[in-house]
């Protein structure tokens, strides 16, 4: 569901992707780079797509390029499966930040702050408030914030591969009933492609 010239194309063109261009550069070891090679080397080298897929992800954009499909001019069995296609296609919208690794989450990088603001806290009341006297219990409530980031995180990063699971099995059974809608004749693949995203316009 990924149009790879598109990706080619705003790889080439669009600043956001430009340390995914450098890769490409180096992998093929050549600063100039038509479209073609671009696809070419994403299709030699599937982690310079993933580099771009978790680019989307982290700036909320998304990886399926693929429009709804028009039902009204669709009968019975066609018409059924492609409102099943558009449904999930709208799942798969939702669940697409669940591909992003747990550790490169914006969700880990704010636990990660707040704790770093509670520690700083601690500091200052122990410190600058002479609060020396209370240093074990803050210290102690300290320590159970840390217990609660650990067990947050950890819950976090379950639910994380409890929804990538969720979100690969219906990729692939989407991308089914795509194929099985294109062989019946009842839509064309190609026209469904988005082929340039707005939020780069």
């Amino acid at each position: 569901m990924i149009n790879v010239q598109r990706v080619a194309r705003e790889i080439k063109t669009v600043g956001l992707y430009d340390l995914v261009m450098q890769d490409i550069q180096r992998a093929m070891n050549k600063k100039k780079l038509s479209e073609e090679e671009i696809c070419r080397a994403l299709h030699d080298n599937p982690h310079l797509l993933e580099d771009y897929m978790q680019t989307n992800v982290e700036y909320n954009l998304s990886n399926i390029h693929l429009r709804d499909i028009e039902i009204s001019d669709l009968k019975n069995d066609c018409k059924s499966k492609a409102q099943e296609v558009n449904a999930n296609l709208v799942k798969l919208k939702e669940l697409e930040k669940y591909t992003l690794d747990f550790e490169q989450s914006a969700t880990l990088v704010i636990i990660f702050s707040i704790e770093f603001f509670v520690l700083f806290s601690v500091q200052y009341f122990i410190v600058l408030l002479n609060l020396k006297e209370w240093q074990s219990l803050i210290y102690a409530l300290f320590a159970s914030t840390v217990a609660i980031a650990y067990w947050y995180g950890k819950k976090e990063s379950r639910l994380y591969a409890k929804n990538k699971k969720i979100y690969d099995e219906l990729y692939m059974q989407t991308l089914k009933l795509i194929e099985e809608l294109e062989e019946s004749g009842c839509i064309q693949k190609s026209a469904l492609m988005i082929e340039e995203c707005e939020e780069h316009v």
